[in-house]
């Protein structure tokens, strides 16, 4: 693309040289105590589940984003005798988000606040012998669990069955629930944009709140929406009246 535009609204960091243990948690050890990010992710193997070694930090300004790349270039990682190296993303996150779900992946969600991506993968490898992979979706902001995941079959059959046999299995203290892992859609223009044909897009399963009290909290908002169904995430943009429930199932 043309080199100067970009540039100014890229908000998105490269992380390099991760060793295979550094994850998302560590990332956010890093760079989250700022307050300013949004997204972190670590680039994983499809195949292994292994990370490639490197990862994208997503801010909320360009500022931000700008100021960790000064800040954070040339020191030395936390736990390592290696120095940070960083770079300003070349793509967006969103572009490839959908890397995570692949068509041999299944959503597991009810899960317990203490479950890992080890125990998530440690469950289902007990069954099935083609599991490759599993992933405990993180709260950027928290560094917490959002209570859902996905885990990656290299077969199809396993895959079907874990879909029947794996649904309130229990995973550290609570049963689970699976289901088809949706890839997200990050094109704009998926339905047409009149309120009354958007019922149409089955994976649609946000719902915006507007009109909040600048004092209600996140906890309070998924409170207030948990008597109408599983809810996946809540979200409320800094220093906006209002906020986002993303609901596990549509209906």
């Amino acid at each position: 693309g043309s080199g100067g535009n970009g540039c100014e609204e890229n908000k998105t960091i490269w992380v390099g040289d991760l060793q295979y243990w550094m994850d998302e948690n560590y990332l956010h050890n890093c760079f989250g105590p700022s307050g300013e990010v949004v997204t972190i992710k670590v680039i994983r193997n499809r195949q292994t589940g292994q990370s490639e070694g490197y990862g994208f930090v997503e801010f909320f300004s360009h500022a931000s984003a700008d100021k960790a790349l000064q800040n954070f270039t040339g020191h030395v990682m936390p736990n390592t005798d290696r120095a940070f190296k960083l770079n300003w993303a070349s793509y967006s996150m969103g572009e490839k988000r959908s890397e995570v779900v692949s068509d041999h992946s299944i959503f597991v969600g009810d899960l317990a606040a203490d479950v890992t991506d080890e125990m998530l993968m440690e469950l289902f490898a007990s069954k099935y012998r083609s599991v490759k992979g599993a992933k405990v979706i993180i709260d950027a902001n928290t560094g917490r669990s959002r209570g859902y995941g996905f885990v990656r079959f290299g077969d199809d059959t396993d895959k079907a069955h874990a879909m029947t046999e794996m649904n309130g299995v229990y995973c550290s203290t609570r049963p689970i629930r699976v289901g088809p892992a949706t890839p997200r859609r990050t094109s704009g223009d998926s339905g047409s944009s009149t309120p009354g044909h958007s019922d149409g897009d089955s994976n649609n399963r946000t719902v915006y709140v507007g009109g909040l009290d600048p004092n209600v909290s996140e906890d309070e908002l998924r409170k207030s929406f948990a008597k109408y169904g599983d809810v996946a995430s809540v979200k409320i943009p800094l220093g906006k009246q209002c906020g986002f429930v993303q609901y596990v199932n549509r209906n």
